[in-house]
């Protein structure tokens, strides 16, 4: 989905150093794995996600990925340079698979070897690809790798000097064959190099190339349809812009469709999820940041940006959104298929992401993972893997069905700026409940005024309303009301999901 954002003129000058295009539309290739099936009945509500550690002793594991050549091992890429191997029946070998030490740089918190995938010829090849700050100037670098000679074979880079941050590098091959790549915006804080939004610099994008030929002088081709071909001044193998550390990415199997986990500067993390073969597309940044205009960015009048499907602030506790995958292994099939998992490194939250059929996308907390997740695999049948930073271990996750405990209804209504919401806990669960703490989230730029039956409190967008003394206990199968009078600035949308001391509530009217 995307809107046209109307910006700030004064800052019309920045961009006209970097002609954009309109956006451009790739053929897509057929899904690679099976096709979509029926959603499964299970609401996001009821479904929750576990981890279980099944491997230690990793340095600063930073991705995690899995070639489809019929022997079920992951390779995980460590800081350093180095890329270990699990296999479940073995588990992590002592000995590192890949060790390219000598050409990292992984000086600073967010240098070093981010990114690995795997062509679909790898089982023949023995040929995958790597994502790294090289030595001796920490280049973001994108270069080939031969298992059966060591071979490293430098195919793209591009300078990032000033700062050690946002470095991106996530490596995935699309549903077209191409390999598509990731780096941030350049790092610092507030987008200082103004990269994101200018097209002859590859900061702050997304690539798309094709690895399995060469097109002299390169060592890659840009394929022909890629937006920006004969664009002056444009680097060819930019497919996106307009992003800030688009530290992880992936491909749904079943539809091709394209899910991003956007890092945020300090007010909100955001989720986008592009339709197949969308390329040209400008995501926002730093324009704006989620939904809402970033105070002193880049902004052009007239341009068109395209919004995330989902946003979060610091004020549920997360600070970098580890984005995820959608499900579509099979021993969860019937729970959690079509449903997109991401984290966050700071409050471990698994945010769980389903499209409701309606043009919008159910949302729920599902779980917690283990502490500072830095990625999320898959294995290639579609079963979840988690690496994290530190201490440093290898994590399988598991989903169930558990009914939640509590529905919320919502009755609103809506006048001029403002709106009056009505809510109505019921305590769904066979336990009583003895004192309670509602929290939810409230659209941008929504601000409550008044509130009753509960003592309300607003942090940026987040909601905390502790329970009245008449309203203390809820029996079960008791219900209580509350509610809240907020003023808006166009958004008059209820709030989309709640947690009743910690846990997930079913969502009514």
């Amino acid at each position: 989905m995307s809107r046209r954002r109307w910006a700030w003129p004064l800052l019309l000058a920045l961009l006209l150093t970097a002609p954009l295009s309109a956006p451009a539309t790739a053929d897509s290739a057929p899904a690679r794995s099976r096709a979509a099936e029926a959603a499964p009945s299970v609401p996001l509500t009821s479904l929750s996600a576990t981890t279980t550690q099944v491997a230690s002793g990793l340095k600063r594991p930073t991705a995690v990925a899995s070639p489809d050549d019929g022997t079920d091992r992951l390779f995980i890429t460590e800081k350093s340079g180095t890329v270990r191997v699990y296999a479940p029946d073995t588990g992590l070998a002592g000995t590192p698979v890949i060790d390219i030490t000598s050409a990292v740089d992984e000086s600073g918190n967010e240098r070093g070897l981010l990114g690995i995938a795997f062509p679909p010829d790898f089982a023949d090849s023995q040929t995958l690809y790597l994502a790294y700050t090289a030595l001796p100037d920490a280049a973001v670098t994108l270069a080939r790798y031969r298992l059966d000679d060591s071979g490293l074979e430098v195919l793209l880079s591009q300078e990032h000097t000033e700062n050690t941050n946002h470095n991106g590098g996530q490596l995935t091959f699309g549903p077209d064959g191409d390999l598509y790549w990731s780096i941030g915006d350049g790092g610092g804080s507030a987008d200082p190099l103004r990269s994101a939004q200018h097209l002859d610099t590859l900061l702050g994008k997304i690539m798309r190339i094709d690895v399995s030929r060469s097109c002299d002088p390169l060592p890659y081709c840009v394929p022909d349809d890629n937006p920006f071909v004969g664009t002056a001044g444009a680097h060819e193998e930019i497919w996106l812009y307009g992003l800030r550390n688009p530290w992880r990415f992936s491909f749904d199997d079943a539809d091709g469709s394209m899910w991003i986990g956007d890092v945020g500067q300090g007010r909100w993390e955001e989720v986008d999820h592009l339709a197949p073969g969308q390329g040209g597309l400008n995501l926002g940044w730093s324009c704006y940041e989620g939904l809402e205009k970033f105070e002193g960015g880049d902004c052009v009048s007239g341009e068109t940006y395209t919004d995330p499907v989902f946003t979060y602030s610091p004020y549920t506790g997360g600070c970098a959104l580890i984005g995820g995958h959608v499900y579509r292994g099979q021993e969860y099939a019937d729970l959690a298929d079509g449903t997109y998992i991401a984290t966050d490194y700071c409050s471990s939250t698994v945010w769980a992401l389903r499209p409701d059929g309606d043009g919008g996308y159910e949302q729920a907390e599902i779980g917690q993972t283990p502490t500072q997740v830095t990625a999320i695999g898959t294995t290639s049948d579609g079963e979840f893997y988690m690496v994290n930073d530190l201490p440093g271990g290898l994590h399988r996750m598991s989903f169930a069905q558990e009914e939640p405990t509590c529905r919320v209804d919502r009755t609103v209504t809506e006048w001029g700026t403002g709106t009056t919401v009505d809510l109505t806990v019921t305590n769904t669960g066979s336990e009583p409940v003895d004192g309670w703490t509602l929290e939810f989230p409230l659209p941008l730029g929504q601000t409550v005024v008044s509130d009753w039956s509960t003592d309300l409190t607003q942090s940026g967008d987040m909601i905390e309303a502790v329970n009245a003394s008449q309203n203390a206990t809820i029996a079960p199968g008791a219900s209580i009301t509350l509610g809240y009078l907020a003023e808006h600035t166009g958004d008059a949308a209820p709030p989309p999901r709640f947690q009743l001391n910690g846990d997930a509530c079913a969502v009514g009217s």
